[in-house]
Protein backbone atom coordinates (compact mmCIF):
# COMPACT_ATOMS: atom_id res chain seq x y z
CA UNK A 1 0.00 0.00 0.00
CA UNK A 2 1.29 3.37 -0.89
CA UNK A 3 1.86 5.65 2.09
CA UNK A 4 -1.57 7.86 3.13
CA UNK A 5 0.50 11.10 2.86
CA UNK A 6 0.81 12.77 -0.03
CA UNK A 7 1.59 16.39 -0.42
CA UNK A 8 -0.50 19.09 1.52
CA UNK A 9 -2.15 15.84 3.07
CA UNK A 10 -4.66 16.46 5.88
CA UNK A 11 -2.35 15.25 9.29
CA UNK A 12 -5.80 13.67 10.49
CA UNK A 13 -7.75 11.62 7.97
CA UNK A 14 -11.07 11.41 9.85
CA UNK A 15 -14.45 9.90 7.96
CA UNK A 16 -17.52 7.98 8.91
CA UNK A 17 -17.95 5.12 8.11
CA UNK A 18 -20.93 2.63 9.13
CA UNK A 19 -22.06 3.10 12.69
CA UNK A 20 -17.90 4.40 13.25
CA UNK A 21 -16.41 7.66 13.55
CA UNK A 22 -12.51 6.46 12.22
CA UNK A 23 -9.68 8.34 12.07
CA UNK A 24 -6.31 7.92 11.02
CA UNK A 25 -3.04 9.65 11.96
CA UNK A 26 -1.12 10.83 9.14
CA UNK A 27 2.12 12.59 9.49
CA UNK A 28 4.09 9.62 9.49
CA UNK A 29 7.78 11.16 9.04
CA UNK A 30 7.18 12.25 12.68
CA UNK A 31 6.04 9.06 13.90
CA UNK A 32 2.70 10.98 13.86
CA UNK A 33 3.85 13.26 16.78
CA UNK A 34 1.32 15.70 17.43
CA UNK A 35 1.57 19.18 16.26
CA UNK A 36 -0.87 21.89 17.67
CA UNK A 37 -3.07 21.52 14.39
CA UNK A 38 -3.21 17.66 14.98
CA UNK A 39 -4.91 18.54 18.36
CA UNK A 40 -7.14 21.02 17.40
CA UNK A 41 -8.26 18.39 14.27
CA UNK A 42 -8.95 15.72 16.91
CA UNK A 43 -10.71 17.85 19.27
CA UNK A 44 -13.24 19.22 16.96
CA UNK A 45 -13.87 15.96 15.65
CA UNK A 46 -14.39 14.33 18.49
CA UNK A 47 -16.83 16.69 20.12
CA UNK A 48 -18.96 16.77 16.76
CA UNK A 49 -18.62 13.03 16.81
CA UNK A 50 -19.63 12.95 20.72
CA UNK A 51 -22.96 14.43 19.77
CA UNK A 52 -23.93 12.62 16.38
CA UNK A 53 -26.11 9.78 17.77
CA UNK A 54 -25.46 8.07 14.32
CA UNK A 55 -21.88 7.15 15.27
CA UNK A 56 -22.08 4.49 17.78
CA UNK A 57 -18.09 4.76 18.52
CA UNK A 58 -14.85 5.77 17.46
CA UNK A 59 -11.33 4.18 16.01
CA UNK A 60 -8.39 5.72 15.36
CA UNK A 61 -4.72 3.95 14.53
CA UNK A 62 -1.64 5.91 13.50
CA UNK A 63 0.24 4.97 9.85
CA UNK A 64 3.86 4.70 8.69
CA UNK A 65 6.02 5.44 5.62
CA UNK A 66 4.39 2.35 3.84
CA UNK A 67 1.33 2.46 4.68
CA UNK A 68 -1.09 2.12 7.76
CA UNK A 69 -0.27 0.79 11.37
CA UNK A 70 3.13 0.05 12.18
CA UNK A 71 3.63 3.45 14.61
CA UNK A 72 0.62 4.96 16.62
CA UNK A 73 2.31 7.82 18.18
CA UNK A 74 5.27 8.99 19.36
CA UNK A 75 4.57 11.70 21.23
CA UNK A 76 3.31 15.34 20.91
CA UNK A 77 6.06 17.71 18.56
CA UNK A 78 8.81 18.34 21.25
CA UNK A 79 10.92 20.35 18.33
CA UNK A 80 8.25 22.55 18.37
CA UNK A 81 8.03 22.51 22.23
CA UNK A 82 11.20 23.43 22.15
CA UNK A 83 11.04 26.56 19.60
CA UNK A 84 8.24 27.89 20.97
CA UNK A 85 9.61 27.61 24.69
CA UNK A 86 12.22 29.37 23.58
CA UNK A 87 11.17 32.29 21.83
CA UNK A 88 8.27 33.04 24.20
CA UNK A 89 5.80 32.01 21.39
CA UNK A 90 2.09 31.52 22.79
CA UNK A 91 1.22 28.44 21.32
CA UNK A 92 3.12 26.62 23.71
CA UNK A 93 0.47 27.50 26.38
CA UNK A 94 -2.71 27.06 23.52
CA UNK A 95 -0.69 23.22 22.51
CA UNK A 96 -0.85 22.09 26.34
CA UNK A 97 -4.37 23.57 27.18
CA UNK A 98 -5.81 22.07 23.96
CA UNK A 99 -3.71 18.59 24.03
CA UNK A 100 -5.04 18.13 28.04
CA UNK A 101 -8.82 19.21 27.22
CA UNK A 102 -8.42 16.67 24.23
CA UNK A 103 -7.29 13.77 26.37
CA UNK A 104 -10.13 14.69 28.91
CA UNK A 105 -12.74 14.24 26.14
CA UNK A 106 -11.60 11.01 25.27
CA UNK A 107 -12.02 9.26 28.81
CA UNK A 108 -15.35 11.55 29.23
CA UNK A 109 -17.04 10.45 25.49
CA UNK A 110 -19.15 8.42 26.72
CA UNK A 111 -19.02 6.02 23.53
CA UNK A 112 -16.70 3.06 22.66
CA UNK A 113 -13.07 4.52 21.61
CA UNK A 114 -11.16 1.64 20.04
CA UNK A 115 -7.20 2.88 20.00
CA UNK A 116 -4.85 0.46 17.76
CA UNK A 117 -1.36 0.79 19.74
CA UNK A 118 0.46 -0.47 17.61
CA UNK A 119 4.49 0.28 17.18
CA UNK A 120 5.66 3.41 19.01
CA UNK A 121 3.04 4.78 21.95
CA UNK A 122 4.68 7.08 23.73
CA UNK A 123 3.69 10.61 25.65
CA UNK A 124 0.87 12.11 23.78
CA UNK A 125 0.18 8.92 21.85
CA UNK A 126 -0.54 7.58 25.42
CA UNK A 127 -2.78 10.92 25.98
CA UNK A 128 -5.14 9.52 23.04
CA UNK A 129 -5.11 6.20 23.70
CA UNK A 130 -5.86 5.66 27.46
CA UNK A 131 -9.03 7.17 28.10
CA UNK A 132 -10.01 4.72 25.64
CA UNK A 133 -12.75 1.70 26.96
CA UNK A 134 -11.11 -0.49 24.10
CA UNK A 135 -7.27 -0.10 23.91
CA UNK A 136 -5.49 -2.62 21.70
CA UNK A 137 -1.80 -3.65 21.75
CA UNK A 138 0.43 -5.75 19.04
CA UNK A 139 3.59 -7.80 19.23
CA UNK A 140 5.17 -4.64 17.62
CA UNK A 141 3.77 -2.55 20.06
CA UNK A 142 6.66 -0.21 22.24
CA UNK A 143 4.73 1.98 25.00
CA UNK A 144 6.50 4.42 27.50
CA UNK A 145 6.14 7.50 29.26
CA UNK A 146 9.73 8.55 28.57
CA UNK A 147 9.57 12.05 29.81
CA UNK A 148 11.78 12.46 32.76
CA UNK A 149 14.83 11.71 29.76
CA UNK A 150 14.26 15.32 28.54
CA UNK A 151 13.49 16.61 31.83
CA UNK A 152 8.87 17.10 31.58
CA UNK A 153 7.16 14.63 33.10
CA UNK A 154 4.64 11.80 32.48
CA UNK A 155 1.85 14.42 31.51
CA UNK A 156 -1.33 14.15 29.14
CA UNK A 157 -2.82 12.61 32.10
CA UNK A 158 -0.29 10.24 32.74
CA UNK A 159 -0.56 11.13 36.64
CA UNK A 160 -3.55 9.30 36.18
CA UNK A 161 -3.49 6.38 34.78
CA UNK A 162 -0.13 5.06 36.08
CA UNK A 163 -0.73 5.77 39.53
CA UNK A 164 -3.27 3.22 38.66
CA UNK A 165 -1.25 0.92 37.89
CA UNK A 166 -0.74 -2.39 40.04
CA UNK A 167 1.75 -2.10 42.93
CA UNK A 168 4.51 0.56 42.54
CA UNK A 169 4.31 0.21 38.95
CA UNK A 170 3.31 3.79 38.13
CA UNK A 171 6.55 4.98 39.62
CA UNK A 172 8.81 2.48 37.99
CA UNK A 173 7.38 3.78 34.32
CA UNK A 174 7.11 7.56 35.27
CA UNK A 175 10.43 7.64 37.09
CA UNK A 176 12.02 5.43 34.61
CA UNK A 177 10.85 5.95 31.43
CA UNK A 178 10.68 2.26 31.01
CA UNK A 179 9.97 0.63 27.38
CA UNK A 180 6.92 -1.79 27.32
CA UNK A 181 5.89 -4.66 24.91
CA UNK A 182 2.25 -5.84 24.54
CA UNK A 183 2.24 -8.48 27.40
CA UNK A 184 3.31 -5.85 30.05
CA UNK A 185 1.05 -3.53 28.74
CA UNK A 186 -1.69 -5.82 29.20
CA UNK A 187 -1.00 -7.10 33.00
CA UNK A 188 -0.53 -3.57 34.05
CA UNK A 189 -3.47 -2.05 33.18
CA UNK A 190 -2.38 0.15 30.39
CA UNK A 191 -4.04 -2.27 27.37
CA UNK A 192 -7.12 -4.74 27.27
CA UNK A 193 -5.62 -6.81 24.58
CA UNK A 194 -3.46 -7.96 21.83
CA UNK A 195 -4.10 -8.24 18.24
CA UNK A 196 -1.26 -9.64 15.99
CA UNK A 197 -0.44 -6.86 13.91
CA UNK A 198 -1.38 -8.33 10.13
CA UNK A 199 -5.21 -8.72 11.17
CA UNK A 200 -5.54 -5.18 12.28
CA UNK A 201 -6.55 -4.01 8.33
CA UNK A 202 -9.12 -6.68 8.55
CA UNK A 203 -10.44 -5.77 12.10
CA UNK A 204 -10.31 -1.94 10.99
CA UNK A 205 -12.52 -3.08 7.77
CA UNK A 206 -14.83 -5.25 9.72
CA UNK A 207 -15.30 -2.44 11.99
CA UNK A 208 -16.27 0.28 9.17
CA UNK A 209 -18.53 -2.67 7.61
CA UNK A 210 -20.39 -4.14 10.13
CA UNK A 211 -24.05 -2.74 11.23
CA UNK A 212 -23.59 -3.45 14.94
CA UNK A 213 -26.39 -3.16 16.98
CA UNK A 214 -25.10 -1.90 20.20
CA UNK A 215 -21.70 -0.85 21.45
CA UNK A 216 -21.94 -4.28 23.54
CA UNK A 217 -22.02 -5.87 19.69
CA UNK A 218 -19.03 -3.61 19.23
CA UNK A 219 -16.77 -4.72 21.91
CA UNK A 220 -17.84 -8.25 21.21
CA UNK A 221 -16.06 -8.13 17.84
CA UNK A 222 -13.09 -6.43 19.23
CA UNK A 223 -12.34 -8.74 22.18
CA UNK A 224 -12.80 -11.97 19.82
CA UNK A 225 -9.94 -11.25 17.83
CA UNK A 226 -7.48 -11.02 21.09
CA UNK A 227 -5.15 -13.44 21.76
CA UNK A 228 -2.60 -14.35 24.63
CA UNK A 229 1.45 -12.58 25.59
CA UNK A 230 3.20 -13.24 27.94
CA UNK A 231 4.61 -10.59 30.37
CA UNK A 232 8.23 -9.71 30.28
CA UNK A 233 8.47 -7.88 33.79
CA UNK A 234 6.36 -9.62 35.68
CA UNK A 235 9.27 -11.71 37.22
CA UNK A 236 10.52 -8.48 38.61
CA UNK A 237 6.96 -6.87 40.22
CA UNK A 238 8.44 -8.09 43.85
CA UNK A 239 11.39 -5.59 43.10
CA UNK A 240 9.84 -3.02 42.00
CA UNK A 241 6.97 -2.53 44.32
CA UNK A 242 9.61 -2.80 46.99
CA UNK A 243 11.87 -0.04 45.67
CA UNK A 244 9.65 2.36 44.01
CA UNK A 245 7.43 2.27 47.08
CA UNK A 246 9.98 3.74 48.91
CA UNK A 247 9.60 7.41 49.86
CA UNK A 248 11.86 9.27 48.69
CA UNK A 249 13.92 9.08 44.97
CA UNK A 250 17.26 9.14 46.68
CA UNK A 251 15.48 5.76 48.83
CA UNK A 252 14.65 4.24 45.69
CA UNK A 253 17.90 4.39 44.27
CA UNK A 254 19.93 2.77 47.38
CA UNK A 255 17.48 0.42 47.44
CA UNK A 256 18.10 -0.49 43.23
CA UNK A 257 22.01 -0.56 43.51
CA UNK A 258 21.71 -3.12 46.45
CA UNK A 259 19.71 -5.50 44.64
CA UNK A 260 19.65 -7.68 41.58
CA UNK A 261 21.88 -6.75 37.93
CA UNK A 262 18.19 -5.89 36.63
CA UNK A 263 17.81 -3.59 39.51
CA UNK A 264 21.20 -1.75 39.39
CA UNK A 265 20.61 -1.13 35.65
CA UNK A 266 17.25 0.71 36.97
CA UNK A 267 19.68 2.69 38.98
CA UNK A 268 22.20 3.50 36.37
CA UNK A 269 19.13 4.84 34.03
CA UNK A 270 17.71 6.81 37.09
CA UNK A 271 20.73 8.71 37.40
CA UNK A 272 20.48 9.74 33.11
CA UNK A 273 17.66 11.66 34.34
CA UNK A 274 16.79 14.78 35.04
CA UNK A 275 17.20 14.74 39.04
CA UNK A 276 14.60 17.51 39.69
CA UNK A 277 12.08 16.29 37.55
CA UNK A 278 12.50 13.16 39.55
CA UNK A 279 11.70 14.39 42.71
CA UNK A 280 8.71 16.19 40.48
CA UNK A 281 7.39 13.16 38.90
CA UNK A 282 7.25 10.95 41.75
CA UNK A 283 5.23 13.55 43.73
CA UNK A 284 3.26 13.81 40.84
CA UNK A 285 2.04 10.14 40.66
CA UNK A 286 1.27 9.90 44.79
CA UNK A 287 -0.67 13.23 44.70
CA UNK A 288 -2.10 11.73 41.48
CA UNK A 289 -3.43 8.51 43.06
CA UNK A 290 -6.54 10.06 45.04
CA UNK A 291 -7.19 12.18 42.13
CA UNK A 292 -10.11 12.41 39.41
CA UNK A 293 -8.65 12.74 36.20
CA UNK A 294 -9.91 16.55 35.38
CA UNK A 295 -7.71 17.27 39.02
CA UNK A 296 -4.91 15.59 37.78
CA UNK A 297 -4.99 17.43 34.72
CA UNK A 298 -5.41 20.88 36.27
CA UNK A 299 -2.04 19.76 38.65
CA UNK A 300 -0.32 18.70 35.53
CA UNK A 301 -1.01 22.26 33.38
CA UNK A 302 0.45 23.69 36.29
CA UNK A 303 3.23 21.46 36.43
CA UNK A 304 3.84 22.13 33.05
CA UNK A 305 3.72 25.85 32.60
CA UNK A 306 6.21 25.90 35.27
CA UNK A 307 8.30 23.40 33.35
CA UNK A 308 9.54 26.43 30.76
CA UNK A 309 8.82 29.47 32.80
CA UNK A 310 9.54 28.47 36.97
CA UNK A 311 13.20 29.18 36.30
CA UNK A 312 13.91 31.61 33.35
CA UNK A 313 17.33 30.58 31.70
CA UNK A 314 17.44 27.32 33.94
CA UNK A 315 14.38 24.83 32.00
CA UNK A 316 15.39 21.24 32.87
CA UNK A 317 12.20 20.25 29.85
CA UNK A 318 14.66 22.98 27.30
CA UNK A 319 17.86 21.65 28.35
CA UNK A 320 16.51 17.82 27.56
CA UNK A 321 14.95 18.58 24.77
CA UNK A 322 18.11 20.28 23.51
CA UNK A 323 20.25 17.09 23.86
CA UNK A 324 18.30 14.54 22.68
CA UNK A 325 16.63 16.65 19.84
CA UNK A 326 18.19 19.81 19.06
CA UNK A 327 21.96 19.11 19.20
CA UNK A 328 21.80 15.32 19.59
CA UNK A 329 24.54 15.43 21.83
CA UNK A 330 23.21 13.53 24.37
CA UNK A 331 25.00 15.51 27.25
CA UNK A 332 21.66 17.63 29.17
CA UNK A 333 23.10 19.52 31.93
CA UNK A 334 20.71 19.07 34.35
CA UNK A 335 20.59 21.34 37.41
CA UNK A 336 20.69 19.91 40.54
CA UNK A 337 23.02 17.95 38.71
CA UNK A 338 22.91 14.86 41.09
CA UNK A 339 19.48 13.61 42.83
CA UNK A 340 21.04 14.27 46.35
CA UNK A 341 21.39 17.74 45.87
CA UNK A 342 17.41 18.72 44.99
CA UNK A 343 16.31 20.72 47.72
CA UNK A 344 12.32 19.86 48.64
CA UNK A 345 11.95 23.60 47.93
CA UNK A 346 12.97 22.98 44.11
CA UNK A 347 10.48 20.03 43.25
CA UNK A 348 7.64 21.37 45.69
CA UNK A 349 7.26 25.06 43.75
CA UNK A 350 5.96 22.81 40.81
CA UNK A 351 2.55 21.76 42.69
CA UNK A 352 2.08 25.82 43.22
CA UNK A 353 -0.90 26.48 40.98
CA UNK A 354 0.07 29.97 38.44
CA UNK A 355 -3.68 30.80 38.20
CA UNK A 356 -5.99 30.90 41.08
CA UNK A 357 -8.82 28.53 40.40
CA UNK A 358 -11.48 30.42 38.69
CA UNK A 359 -9.16 31.41 36.38
CA UNK A 360 -7.38 28.33 35.48
CA UNK A 361 -7.11 26.80 31.68
CA UNK A 362 -8.73 23.81 32.13
CA UNK A 363 -11.36 24.91 34.87
CA UNK A 364 -14.08 24.04 32.58
CA UNK A 365 -13.12 20.25 33.17
CA UNK A 366 -15.75 18.35 34.69
CA UNK A 367 -15.08 15.58 37.16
Amino acid sequence: MNSPQTAHAPEVIAEVRGKLGMITLNRPKALNALSLGMVRDLLATLMAWQKDDSILGVAIRGSNKDGVFGAFCAGGDIRFLHGAGSSGNPELEDFFTEEYALNHLIHTLGKPYIAFMDGIVMGGGMGISQGGSLRIVTERTKMAMPETAIGLFPDVGGGYFLSRCPGAVGEWLALSGETIAAGDAEAFGLAHGCVPSDQQADLWETLASTEFASAEALNAVVRSRFVSVGSKHQEHREEIDACFSLPTVAAIEQALLAGSDWAKAQAETLRKRSPLMLHVVLEQIRRARKMSLAQDLRMERDMVRHCFYLRPGQSETLEGIRALAVDKDHKPRWNPERIEEVSDAQWQAFFVSPWPVHSHPLAALQD
